[in-house]
């Protein structure tokens, strides 16, 4: 969709005049440290703002650094992670974290295509955690991005193409001030998330988020929470379980496999990385 200059301008300005009136006020934002926007990038994927305001600074206390975070015990790190969901997140910062540190010597480098080598770093993570961290001019979408744009260019279509997307993103985006320009982005797409039915249901990329009650994610999470205080023997962990014993096994096999639990005899524990 070609844009002049005017209509470039018009649109920047509408972002911008939201942003002055509705900033949100999010501890993540008023920090420069790479690591804790690292964090707060990798907690805020798939989980809402809210809950991530809860556990982001608890986080820090107790992992304050790449460093501190690479040698920390791996079932410490999961209690701490616990009401965030999707696990393996915990678990790829960790991983993450031994990389940067060792590896990196705790930097966070300029060029994306070297942060999606780092475990659950996609692209547009990698590009957000670049422009936060750096201020870098690069073109990314995310859900609360995504909603603007289909609201403001696409009322009248459906099936919308996230590269259909990402081209008005390059265009409009602000290249003196990308890290505050895309705060601004978020904030009028989270407005709108709220004020009107949501326009990401005319994405190609839409998918509603599965149910959680009665899933084998929420075993997954009953087991790794029975587990974070002391090994047990695979019975007295089906015994525990509230959720659908059904999933009992797949759960945790899943976990087995994925390295979250390690097995010895009948008696299961979490891994241990040391």
């Amino acid at each position: 969709m070609p844009m002049n200059q005017k209509q470039i301008e018009n649109f920047q300005k509408k972002i911008w005049d939201f942003y002055k009136v509705n900033k949100r006020d999010l501890p993540w934002r008023s920090t420069r440290d790479p690591y804790n926007i690292f964090v707060s990038e990798v907690m805020l994927q798939q989980t809402q703002v809210n809950r991530v305001r809860v556990k982001y600074n608890e986080w820090l206390e107790v992992f304050p650094s790449f460093e501190s975070l690479s040698s920390a015990n791996f079932q410490e790190i999961l209690k701490h992670w616990s009401g965030l969901g999707y696990n393996r997140r915990a678990k790829f910062l960790f991983e993450s974290a031994k990389i940067i540190s060792t590896k990196w010597n705790n930097t966070i480098p300029t060029d994306p295509s070297v942060l999606v080598d780092l475990p659950g770093i996609g692209k547009a993570t990698a590009s957000s955690i670049i422009v936060f961290i750096h201020n870098k001019p690069l073109v990314f979408i995310e859900t609360n991005i995504r909603r603007v744009y289909i609201h403001e260019f696409f009322r009248k279509k459906t099936n919308i193409l996230d590269i259909e997307i990402l081209s008005l993103v390059e265009t409009t985006l602000d290249l003196e001030n990308p890290r505050e320009w895309y705060y601004a982005l978020m904030d009028y797409g989270s407005f709108l998330g709220k004020t009107i039915e949501n326009p990401n249901r005319k994405s190609r990329s839409y998918s509603k988020q599965s149910v959680f009650s009665g899933s084998v994610r929420e075993v997954r999470g009953e087991i790794l929470r029975i587990l974070s205080n002391t090994p047990m023997e695979i019975s007295q962990i089906e015994e525990r379980i509230t959720g659908n014993k059904d999933h009992f096994t797949t759960a945790l096999n899943q976990l087995l496999k994925e390295s979250f639990l390690e097995k010895r005899g009948d008696t299961i524990l979490i891994k241990n990385y040391d």
